[in-house]
């Protein structure tokens, strides 16, 4: 959340990889270093280069942008919304179908 350039490499970099490998496979769009978001250090760093932390609107387009299933926020450092990334994920994931056995089978003993 707390780098431009990355996140626009999400569009011309990551989406295009992941899609590439994964084809059909759910994203769920993760920003990181939230804790970085309100950081004194973090908001002096990019005013000098004229950058601002993302924005939730510019994270709802690219959230649209890639077809992402989700948004989730976290921070490493601190473990905020770390456990919410990681339960999306195994959300996500799409159960196999267990396919029902044809056959009867009969058992004598």
């Amino acid at each position: 959340v707390d780098n431009p350039s990355s996140f626009e490499n999400v569009r011309i970099k990551w989406y295009p990889e992941v899609r590439h490998h994964c084809p059909d496979k759910p994203i769920i769009l993760v920003g990181t270093k939230l804790d970085l978001r309100d950081n004194p250090e973090t908001l002096d760093k990019l005013k000098e280069r004229k950058q601002t932390p993302i924005t939730y609107p510019q994270v709802l387009a690219m959230t649209k942008d890639i077809g992402a299933v989700k948004y989730l926020e976290c921070s490493a450092l601190t473990g905020e919304g770390l456990k919410d990334v990681f339960n999306e994920a195994v959300r996500a994931v799409p159960c196999p179908q267990v396919k029902p056995n044809k056959r009867k089978h009969c058992v004598i003993l």
